[in-house]
């Protein structure tokens, strides 16, 4: 077979694996969310990632917790922004306040 075909299903597999899981390994965080090893370290040392160490060293994510912390700080769209100001100009208010 092939190296790149077998390569291409052994990340398929990995990838499907992932998908499965609920409580994910550091690893699978890395593949996850196309952060670096060093930044996830940096992240977990600074608290500022979500994380588990049941037994102090080996470091778990919750899946829910992972993706609601990727989450954050959305931006608006064009369309969204402008919706609101038309709103503020007709209304006089943001978002139903004064």
């Amino acid at each position: 077979m092939d190296t790149e075909i077998k390569d291409q299903l052994d990340r398929i597999e990995r990838l499907t694996l992932l998908s499965a899981k609920n409580v994910l390994c550091f690893n699978d965080v890395a593949l996850l969310t196309g952060l670096s090893k060093s930044h996830l370290y940096k992240l977990t040392c600074s608290h500022q990632i979500p994380h588990y160490k049941p037994n102090g060293k080996q470091i778990y994510f919750d899946r829910v917790e992972l993706e609601s912390w990727m989450k954050q700080n959305r931006i608006q769209t064009t369309d969204e922004t402008e919706s609101v100001a038309l709103n503020y100009m007709v209304t006089g208010k943001i978002n139903g306040r004064a």
